[in-house]
């Protein structure tokens, strides 16, 4: 079985989130003042993230990357409480939700964002 190998990347200058390839390279842009594209090169900076994707899916069937925010809910906690986190590779090269194996939860996983675009959400709840 093959595995999807996939990357998205955050652009902290552009403030945005590509979630599909790499944003340097050749690429084409519109300006819509002037109604006018054009070509350029762009260089790989130190101001761009590079995440993966976790090759796992969520409740909503929506792809996780590392640095996503997360909600869920695990039965070893004793509660019903909804639990948020950031999912991150560990020391071992583990994929955690804090200190909880993502592969452990992700069926009951949903993602709500990630740390760059919602970091509002990493507020204590």
């Amino acid at each position: 079985m093959a595995r999807d190998i996939k990357f998205r990347e955050w652009d902290e200058v552009r403030e945005r989130l590509y979630g599909s390839g790499l944003s340097y390279g050749e690429r084409e842009d519109y300006d819509d003042s002037i109604g006018f594209r054009f070509l350029h090169q762009e260089q790989e900076t130190e101001n761009r993230v590079i995440e993966q994707f976790t090759c796992l899916k969520d409740t909503n069937g929506v792809d996780i990357y590392e640095n996503d925010i997360v909600k869920f809910k695990d039965d070893h906690f004793g509660d019903n409480k909804s639990h948020y986190g950031i999912v991150e590779y560990s020391e071992y090269a583990e994929l955690v939700i804090g200190n909880i194996m993502l592969s452990r939860v992700f069926q009951a996983v949903e993602v709500i964002g990630n740390i760059h675009k919602n970091p509002e959400l990493l507020e204590e709840k």
